[in-house]
């Protein structure tokens, strides 16, 4: 079985493929419907984008962290935030006691954000940042950077995750109501696709769908249904399919079982061609693309042996070049123990840069293509992913399937049975279940610093009293009432960031409005 639950026979051939047809379900290379790649050469004219996450205590230790990667041969950049950062508390709000920097970078304020991007080439390098709740606050204060060291807005280019509805699934980073947050992530449409036009304005995230437990084929179909819930929003809000569709890009998890996550990615673009073209009369090619990021997956390192973890990114990196993913994070082989080192770090982009350069994967689009296993594997993971949709379809959409539980329900299932799998010995984990060490050496991780709460609350603290409060509270009043009304909210969130507003005090200026999200109420 695969991950999926997917019987895989033990000979697959022509016999399998009887009903196929090359054209419609195949293509060619950059041709509808894409199973074979978004692009005619794919990587024989450029690689992927190899973009390792990073992000960790203070603004100047990330930006170190991130020159040091770019020195490396790292093409992109992708920033991890700490958990109040991503749920819109300042360093020196209590709930942000204890969890300053330790799972990401602090941002309390345009002066955190112009310490993290010091020195950055920001007209030449792409950065993604996974933040969803307040992803419009750090993009606006990314955009103001840049323009304050002379890049316009229109020349810079990346990606904020802004998914709020797989937090509501799977991750649980949420602050406001489904509503009210689907309504930022449609003003945010609307503002890039003015000002910001190189900007992947969402990133649709099955990852942590796959993280929470999920199998392949849940990954992409409830992710997908997020993206048709998201499309359906922005259009409501008067929006052209042609005008944001084309910047919705997809955040692909990618695990072990390397056949079937191969046919996952390529059946994620059949599907939403389909979708873009029959249900959304999309016009632009642009939007028919599903444009994927990949990471290779958090829940399937050891603690245990945790070099074998190299082992594991290597095969799942395979994987999502195979599938044709457009930018690749690969896992340090010690992050089920700590944040990677500088080593784990090193040795996660030479795994990325060994495939691109020595491998010769890279040299011809989708080369699995024709096999009769893969096609038939890729088929019946669309087979089982249009289901899925389908049942998402009749409760209404998304949203709705999230407000009774059903995809919660689906995962919780699933993540039992692979960990009853494990537990009975009917799944081999190396070094868990099988080929174990009584006495494991002690790994080197990467050292916390127990200063940087106290050193960041110092910052935040003269950053606040040196300001205009009065400019400050009127900012933050104007926000309110554009919160209030229909406006776009993105305008006067720039403008409070301009009179020095921390991500906090914005972030509290909406919860008056929009309210807190309280699961099961």
């Amino acid at each position: 079985m695969t991950d999926s639950g997917i019987e895989i026979k033990a000979l697959y051939d022509a016999s399998d493929l009887a009903d196929w047809d090359p054209t419609t379900q195949l293509g060619a290379p950059g041709e509808a419907p894409y199973t074979r790649g978004v692009y005619p050469t794919m990587y024989r004219g450029k690689l992927w984008t190899m973009r390792q996450y990073a992000g960790f205590g203070t603004a100047s230790s990330t930006n170190e962290r991130f020159k040091f990667l770019l020195q490396a041969g790292q093409t992109g950049l992708s920033c991890a935030f700490d958990l109040p950062t991503q749920m819109g508390y300042d360093s020196d709000h209590p709930r942000a006691e204890g969890e300053v920097g330790k799972v990401g970078v602090a941002i309390d304020s345009m002066a955190d954000m112009r310490m993290l991007l010091a020195d950055l080439p920001l007209d030449k390098v792409t950065t993604s940042m996974t933040i969803n709740s307040t992803g419009a606050i750090l993009l606006l204060m990314y955009e103001l950077v840049a323009e304050e060291q002379g890049v316009p807005a229109s020349a810079i280019s990346g990606t904020i995750q802004n998914d709020l509805l797989k937090e509501y699934i799977a991750r649980g980073t949420y602050i406001y109501p489904p509503k009210p947050s689907m309504r930022i992530i449609t003003d945010i449409f609307g503002y890039c696709s003015q000002h910001v036009p190189r900007w992947n304005t969402i990133s649709i995230s099955g990852y942590h769908i796959r993280e929470a437990g999920s199998t392949a084929v849940q990954e992409i179909a409830f992710t997908i249904a997020n993206g048709i819930a998201y499309v359906e929003a922005a259009l409501a809000a008067g929006l052209d399919i042609d005008d944001f569709a084309p910047r919705l890009s997809f955040f692909w998890n990618a695990h072990n079982n390397f056949f079937e996550e191969v046919a996952k990615f390529r059946a994620s673009r059949r599907i939403w061609f389909k979708l873009m073209t029959e249900r959304f009369g999309a016009k632009k090619e642009a939007s028919k693309l599903l444009r994927f990021h990949t990471q290779t997956g958090g829940s399937t390192l050891t603690a245990q042996q945790p070099e074998a973890n190299i082992a594991r990114v290597a095969v799942q990196s395979m994987a999502a070049v195979m599938g044709g993913t457009q930018s690749l994070h690969t896992n340090g082989y010690d992050e089920a123990l700590s944040l990677p080192t500088e080593q784990a770090a090193r040795i996660a982009l030479r795994t990325q840069q060994i495939i691109g350069y020595e491998s010769g994967i890279a040299d011809t689009p989708d080369p699995l293509a024709g096999s009769y296993f893969v096609e038939s594997l890729t088929d019946e993971v669309e087979r089982l992913a249009w289901e899925y949709i389908a049942r998402i379809d009749e409760m209404g959409g998304a949203v709705e399937a999230i407000e009774i539980g059903f995809q919660m329900d689906e995962i919780e299932q699933a993540a039992y049975e692979y960990s009853k799998s494990i537990d009975d010995d009917e799944r081999i984990i190396v070094g868990v279940n099988k080929f174990t060490l009584d006495n494991e050496p002690e790994p080197s991780l990467f050292p916390v610093d127990p200063l940087l709460e106290g050193g960041q609350k110092e910052r935040l603290a003269a950053y606040k009293a040196n300001r205009d409060h009065a400019l400050v509270a009127a900012r933050l009043d104007a926000l309110r009432v554009a919160a209030r009304g229909t406006d776009n909210v993105l305008y006067p969130i720039k403008e409070a960031l301009r009179a020095d507003a921390t991500l906090g005090e914005i972030s509290d200026a909406l919860r008056e409005v929009f309210g807190v999200y309280q699961p099961g109420r």
